[in-house]
C-alpha cells in the first residue's frame, strides 16, 4: 500500500516541506533509509543522517531548521515520535486479520465465542469461557475455566491465562506471559512450608499490554489488578494482590513483591525492584536497579538502594570510586597521629 507526503500530513496534521506527491510505501530508520520510505528524526544525534538518507520522506519536530540541502520531503509536526507512532498503528490496522477457529483447536462446547474471532491450532478454550469480538488467539494459547476476553485483544502463542481471570479490551499479551498462575503463599510449619491456596483472580483492564515471559500472580483472595493503558515489558513479576495503576510502564525484569500498590503513571527502569505491603505514589519515576525497601511519595524520581535523588546519588557513585584511596590514606593518617602521640610523650 502506498501513501503520499500530502494524505500522511492530512492523517498527522503536518506541514510539508518538499513535494507533497512523493510516496512511500513502507517504513526505514533514517541512517538505513531507501527510496520509498518514510523515516524520522526526534533524537539530535542522528541530525547529520538526514542530509544523507535516502528516505523519500522524513518526519521531523516543527523547531528542525536544516543546515544543508535536504533531497527528502519533510513533514513537519509537534513531536515526530508520536507522529511515527500513528502512522505504525495506522500500518498495522491496515493488515488482514486471521478469523476463524481451527479445526486443530479445542474450543469447549460451554464457551462463548464472539465475531470475527481467530483461534489457531493447538489452542485451547476451557468450560465457560468468553472471547470477545475480533479478539485473535495464536496457537498454543491456553485459555482456562470461566476466563474473559474482552473485544479486539491479541494473545500471541504459548500465552497461559489461568481459570476466572479477566481480560479487558484491546489487550495484548505476548508469548510466554502467565496470567493468573498462584501467588508465592507457603506458611511456615515446623514440617516445612504447607501451601496457602490462592483463590482470587487476576484482572487486567482495558489496553493493557503484557510482555514476553512476563508472569501477573493471582490473588490470595481478591483480585490482582493491572489498570488500563499500564504497559509491561518482558520478564516481569507482578505478584499477589499487587494493584498497578493506569498508563503505568515497567521495563524488562522490574519484580514487584505481593500486596503493593502502585499509582498511575509511574515509570520503572529494568530491574526495578519493590518490596511488598508498600505504596508506590502517582507519577513515581525510578531509575534501573532501583531497590525500593518502603513506600515513596507522589512525584518523586529516585534511583539507588535504597533510592535517592539522582543528583545525591551520582555524586555517592563519584565517592565510592574514591573509597579505597581513601582508606588508604585514613590510615596513613592514623599512623601519623600514633607517631606524633609518641612523640609527645617523650
Amino acid at each position: 500500500m502506498e501513501f503520499s507526503a500530502k494524505q500522511i500530513a492530512a492523517f498527522i496534521q503536518g506541514e510539508i516541506v518538499g513535494d507533497e506527491n512523493a510516496t512511500v510505501h513502507t517504513f526505514a530508520k533514517i541512517e538505513e533509509g531507501m527510496p520509498g520510505a518514510i523515516s524520522f528524526l526526534s533524537n539530535p544525534k542522528y541530525t547529520p543522517y538526514i542530509y544523507e538518507t535516502k528516505s523519500s520522506i522524513i518526519l521531523v519536530n516543527k523547531d528542525f531548521i536544516p543546515e544543508h540541502k535536504i533531497q527528502a520531503t519533510l513533514i513537519k509536526v509537534d513531536n515526530a515520535y508520536e507522529s511515527l507512532a500513528k502512522l505504525l498503528n495506522l500500518y498495522e490496522m491496515s493488515k488482514p486479520k486471521k478469523q476463524g477457529i481451527d479445526s486443530l483447536a479445542f474450543v469447549a462446547p460451554s464457551a462463548k465465542i464472539g465475531e470475527n474471532v481467530y483461534i489457531g491450532a493447538f489452542a485451547y478454550i476451557g468450560e465457560n469461557a468468553v472471547i470477545g469480538d475480533n479478539t485473535q488467539i495464536y496457537p498454543h494459547t491456553f485459555v482456562g475455566d470461566g476466563v474473559k476476553i474482552g473485544n479486539n485483544c491479541l494473545l500471541y502463542s504459548h500465552v497461559n491465562i489461568y481459570h476466572d481471570c479477566r481480560i479487558g479490551n484491546e489487550c495484548i499479551l505476548h508469548s510466554g506471559a502467565v496470567i493468573g498462575a498462584d501467588g508465592f503463599g507457603f506458611a511456615p510449619t515446623p514440617n516445612g512450608y504447607d501451601k496457602i491456596p490462592q483463590i482470587g483472580i487476576v484482572i487486567l483492564e482495558d489496553k493493557v499490554d503484557i510482555g514476553a515471559n512476563t508472569c501477573v500472580d493471582r490473588a490470595t483472595m481478591g483480585a490482582t489488578v493491572i489498570h488500563s493503558g499500564a504497559k509491561i515489558d518482558n520478564l516481569v513479576q507482578i505478584a499477589h494482590n499487587d494493584e498497578i495503576g493506569s498508563h503505568t510502564v515497567m521495563a524488562a525484569q522490574v519484580g514487584i513483591a505481593g500486596s503493593t500498590k502502585v499509582g498511575e503513571w509511574c515509570m520503572f527502569g529494568g530491574q526495578v525492584g519493590i518490596a511488598g505491603h508498600i505504596k508506590i505514589g502517582n507519577k513515581v519515576n525510578l531509575g534501573a536497579q532501583s531497590g525500593v525497601p518502603g513506600s515513596i511519595k507522589e512525584g518523586s524520581q529516585l534511583i539507588g538502594t535504597p533510592p535517592m535523588e539522582p543528583k545525591a546519588y551520582f555524586k555517592a557513585a563519584v565517592m565510592a570510586k574514591k573509597l579505597p584511596d581513601m582508606y588508604t590514606e585514613l590510615n596513613n593518617l592514623r599512623k601519623e597521629i600514633e607517631e606524633l602521640k609518641k612523640t609527645l610523650n617523650k
